[in-house]
């Protein structure tokens, strides 16, 4: 029988912390079955699909070792798709066209996917770049400090940690101009910073969330306070206090 869908499908061959592999395409060409690879960044707030995908040939006659190979079981992310549901569609020459983009919707085998990449699938893919410091893949434009594209981790350090634009007085309106913008603030991000969120405001007229941040910087000016812009409305944060003798 042969199988030859109508509807743009994909069946998910395997992934591992940076790729996510699949075909929507069984019947061999040339001996070779193409199969594509759809990048991944790994976030505090969940994964997502990269914009790109690349397209590869994959031996017919070496399905399950290329998956095996490519995805290692010794990474902690790596996950492989049913062989023997993979062995079934190509006894059956199964194909499909090709999807524009990836969601549950078209995936054959969402059951074969972990739930944190099964829920990437429910939001818009992104562009993907490495981080400028630990090459972590990261979204391009999520995190830019000093005009360099960061991963989560390391502009929370950077940026939220000891050597971050803190402040000791409220901010002058100008000021507010230059704050870090960022789609979210972290909180077990936060943590490693030794940094708390104390004051989150969103959705209210911007003058009166201004007075909102000054006001709270100057109830407590003993500690260094810093705004960041999230979104449409502001994130503080204020330095914890350091154990006595603790290194700064």
């Amino acid at each position: 029988m042969n199988e030859r869908a109508t509807e743009p499908r994909a069946y998910v061959l395997g992934g591992n912390a940076s790729t996510l592999a699949f075909t929507s395409s069984l019947v061999p060409e040339n001996r070779q079955v193409t199969a594509w690879l759809v990048p991944l960044a790994w976030t505090p707030v969940g994964v997502v699909l990269g914009e790109n995908w690349q397209r590869v040939g994959i031996a017919a006659d070496n399905l399950a070792g290329w998956t095996d190979q490519t995805f290692d079981p010794a990474d902690d992310r790596s996950f492989v798709s049913s062989l023997r549901e993979l062995d079934l569609l190509a006894r059956t020459a199964w194909s499909a066209p090709v999807p524009e983009v990836l969601t549950e919707s078209v995936v054959v085998n969402p059951d074969d996917l972990p739930e944190d990449v099964l829920d990437a699938l429910t939001r818009p893919p992104e562009s993907l770049v490495p981080c400028a410091i630990c090459r972590r893949t990261c979204v391009r434009d999520h995190f830019v400090w000093n005009e360099r594209r960061l991963c989560a981790w390391d502009y929370h350090a950077t940026v939220f940690g000891p050597r971050g634009p803190w402040r000791d007085a409220p901010y002058e309106d100008r000021l507010f101009e230059t704050l870090p913008r960022t789609p979210y603030v972290a909180g077990p991000l936060l943590d490693e910073a030794r940094v708390d969120a104390i004051l989150a405001i969103d959705g209210i007229d911007d003058a009166l969330a201004r007075r909102l941040v000054n006001e709270t910087i100057a109830g407590d000016a003993s500690r260094p306070h810093l705004a960041v812009r999230t979104g449409d409305g502001y994130t503080l944060l204020r330095e914890r206090e350091r154990p006595a003798g603790a290194p700064e």
